[in-house]
């Protein structure tokens, strides 16, 4: 189980969040409870959540309160976009503050029949999510500076459409191994059919226990659409299914541990349970090995770690053998 940290929360005194609020014309009242991020500060405060990043990933939430905007009157649980800009701080986004907590803080020390009630209100979020009206084009401007061969911010979500643009990236690389990449190629030309009649939907596209607020056995807010884009929408198991299978890899923030995979068995079927039809798909356990080769092949493209590119090559011979991280999930 997680230990939680003692939570601190204190007037607004910090002066990048005086700045903030006072950029987005909110008064600087109440009291605010300061928290780390992978690429953000957090102030969550009684109705605001303040955000300053660290402009890794360009123009996200001016990216985001498109996509939250795009929710307006929808059934999807969210938190309202009030106000983003730059400032002398980096970029900032403020938002409303909605009831609960994460359902990683809220996960260890919830009973089954809890985690069930959160799981299969998840499963109803994104059905909504998947049924708001989106534009074919829509794609994060950090992803689509990736896909044109700038440094990647992040090695997810997959896009389709540029599988075999990632195969070239990673020829590039020097020291590639080129029989592996042809291999691969071969692979992905022969999935592609796959996804030929596929219509791409709203997906949040980084879906895990850090982006989903819960309260009271609901969910009452999926958070953070960076990531968010047009894409099929079993492309959303690809995140939800890896969390499930490698929790601990997935931490809010880098100096803690996820969650413990053993909790997490039972998602899957409870998922599949409240939304069937996300997991219908033909041929979906082929569709999830061609999503995640995406990921494992930038990783082996782009990541700067050499290590890091070693390990991803070696996942990529076992996705050509049809092996992932899916083997040990159920549902």
């Amino acid at each position: 189980m997680n230990e939680q940290a003692p939570v601190v929360v204190e007037p607004a005194t910090d002066p990048a969040l005086l700045r903030t609020l006072a950029a987005a014309g909110l008064p600087a009242t109440g009291r605010f409870l300061s928290k780390a991020g992978w690429v953000s500060r957090v102030w969550v405060g009684d109705e605001y959540v303040v955000r300053l990043s660290n402009g890794q990933f360009r123009d996200s939430f001016r990216h985001e309160a498109t996509v939250v905007n795009l929710l307006a009157g929808s059934e999807v649980p969210h938190a309202r976009h009030l106000a983003h800009g730059d400032g002398p701080d980096g970029p900032w986004c403020v938002s409303e503050r909605v009831p609960g907590r994460t359902m990683y803080d809220v996960w260890p020390a919830a009973d089954s029949h809890t985690r069930q009630a959160m799981i299969e209100s998840l499963g109803f979020a994104l059905r909504a999510l998947h049924r708001v009206p989106v534009t074919a084009d829509l794609l994060p401007p950090w992803l689509a500076d990736a896909l044109a061969g700038k440094p990647r911010a992040a090695y997810h979500p997959p896009v389709v459409s540029a599988a075999l643009q990632q195969v070239e990236a990673a020829r590039r690389l020097p020291g590639h191994d080129s029989r592996l990449l042809a291999d691969v190629a071969d692979w992905i030309q022969e999935r592609l059919a796959l996804f030929a009649a596929d219509e791409p939907v709203l997906v949040h596209g980084d879906l895990h226990g850090s982006n989903v607020i819960v309260d009271q056995g609901r969910v009452t807010g999926l958070i953070d659409f960076a990531e968010a884009l047009a894409q099929p929408a079993d492309v959303e198991l690809d995140t939800i299914l890896r969390w499930c299978a490698k929790a601990r890899e997935y931490p809010p923030v880098p100096d803690e541990r996820g969650l413990d995979e053993t909790t997490l068995t039972e998602v899957p079927g409870w998922l599949h349970g409240a939304y069937p039809e996300l997991f219908e798909r033909e041929h979906l356990r082929e569709r999830l090995l061609f999503y995640d080769m995406q990921g494992e092949l930038a990783l082996y493209a782009h990541h700067p770690l050499p290590d890091i590119r070693e390990a991803a090559q070696d996942r990529i011979a076992r996705l050509l053998s049809g092996h992932n991280h899916l083997d040990g999930l159920v549902w």
